[in-house]
């Protein structure tokens, strides 16, 4: 069986692409595009709206492009 090997980050939103997808900058720097999943509770946050917004994403070491909106903080 394969395990989920899923990485958990915080990144700062920079910009909003769609009502759903985010231009997003780790620590490091690195730029990514952060999505909020179909159906999230925090796609109705006003808190992503505007940039410099601080989210926690799971991303996958395979793929560090992209990375899914699992929380925000205040």
């Amino acid at each position: 069986m394969i395990q989920d090997e899923s990485i958990f980050l915080y990144a700062t939103t920079r910009e909003v692409l769609e009502p759903r997808a985010f231009r997003a900058v780790l620590g490091n720097g690195h730029v990514f595009t952060a999505f909020l999943p179909k159906g999230s509770p925090l796609a109705e946050t006003e808190a992503l709206r505007a940039p410099g917004a601080t989210v926690r994403v799971r991303m996958t070491p395979f793929d560090m492009s992209k990375g899914e909106i699992v929380s925000t903080t205040s």
